[in-house]
């Protein structure tokens, strides 16, 4: 672990909360996120301790500073440095069109021939899905 502090744009970026630090920055300027319930600017520094949390739609996660990395991490270690405190109904929101149906075809079926549309249209019909 690396110093005792971190700005905000840096730490979401190194434990792979965006991808890049600059969406991190945007997230921060665009009030996405923040530290201690208080909207954060990309500069602010972070310690040790903090609540952090920040909004990705559909969910709004929330995370305790534990320490400070030197760079970027691969995602089995960044449980070193932020401990997830996102509530698990938050979580969910992530798994809803996973339980919609999908109706899914073979790579290279071509179209749905009329009585294939005409089984979907039901299958939609009848779980009312538009």
């Amino acid at each position: 672990m690396s110093g005792e502090s971190s700005r905000i744009d840096k730490w979401l970026w190194c434990v792979r909360a965006y991808k890049t630090r600059s969406e991190a920055a945007e997230a921060c300027r665009s009030g996405r996120v923040k530290v201690n319930e208080v909207e954060a600017k990309a500069s602010r520094e972070l310690k040790t301790g903090d609540m952090v949390s920040f909004r990705k739609a559909p969910v709004s996660y929330t995370y305790r500073v534990v320490g400070f990395p030197k760079s970027r991490m691969a995602a089995k270690l960044v449980e070193g440095f932020a401990d997830d405190q996102t509530p698990q109904d938050e979580l969910d929101k992530l798994n809803v069109n996973r339980l919609t149906i999908f109706v899914q075809r073979e790579k290279g079926a071509g179209r749905p021939t009329k009585k294939e549309r005409r089984q979907i249209d039901f299958l939609m019909d009848e779980n009312n899905i538009s």
